[in-house]
């Protein structure tokens, strides 16, 4: 398998300035790189808020505080923002954080603060994996916003591992993700039921990912049809 280019800070730049310049799309750029789709947009939205210093990757999870997520949450359900314009609004890494905090709130679920990775006493210390695994919990990542700690809490590996896995592949595809301590098979050497099933659980990561949003979205014009009664 041939190398794709590092995605570096410089590169995310480039690709986000085609787009706002409509001198290329999300869809086209995220073929180009084998992220997906989610992943790009997602540098546009952090490059609107932030600028160029959004794009600069971060080694722990953000902390966000109870009021800041109660304000986005009820500027969410009060029917006048979108959960897009909301995230870039609070500074939110992303919609499926957003999503996540509703979700919890309207099961009644009691808001907390987030605090950074290292505060955290519970910390998940990982696991061995196999290449096939490290792949499917990158391609879960991805397809969810880069959302570490759904994976984290899905498959049961530290950040740090799914952090680094992430990056690799997105440097250099999912021959980076071979354990190179020993004999591991490479992809080239997986058979077709083999590779097939990898590309099952990559397209149910994504539909996974479009039922939360919908679920998500009628969830809300419930809620809201309820306040305009």
């Amino acid at each position: 398998m041939s190398k794709r280019s590092p995605i570096s800070y410089e590169i995310k730049i480039q690709i986000v300035r085609r787009c706002l310049q409509h001198e290329s799309n999300p869809n086209h750029e995220a073929k180009q790189l084998g992220v997906h789709k989610n992943t790009v947009t997602d540098w546009i939205r952090k490059y609107k808020v932030d600028g160029e210093e959004g794009l600069r990757e971060s080694r722990g999870w953000k902390s966000y505080s109870k009021e800041l997520k109660l304000s986005a949450i009820q500027d969410v359900l009060s029917g006048e923002y979108s959960v897009r314009a909301v995230a870039k609004k609070y500074h939110i890494s992303s919609k499926s954080v957003l999503g996540s905090w509703i979700s919890k709130y309207t099961e009644g679920m009691k808001t907390k603060p987030t605090r950074k990775r290292m505060e955290s006493p519970h910390m998940n210390k990982g696991r061995k994996t196999t290449c096939e695994e490290r792949i499917e919990i990158v391609q879960f990542t991805i397809a969810h916003d880069l959302d570490y700690q759904k994976a984290i809490d899905k498959y049961g590996v530290s950040y740090q591992q799914v952090y680094a896995w992430v990056r690799k592949y997105q440097a250099n595809g999912h021959e980076a993700l071979k354990d190179l301590r020993g004999r591991k098979k490479s992809l080239e050497e997986l058979d077709e039921q083999e590779r097939l099933k990898l590309r099952i659980k990559e397209l149910e990561a994504r539909n996974e990912h479009l039922e939360m949003e919908n679920a998500l979205a009628k969830k809300l014009a419930e809620i809201r049809r309820r306040h305009t009664r």
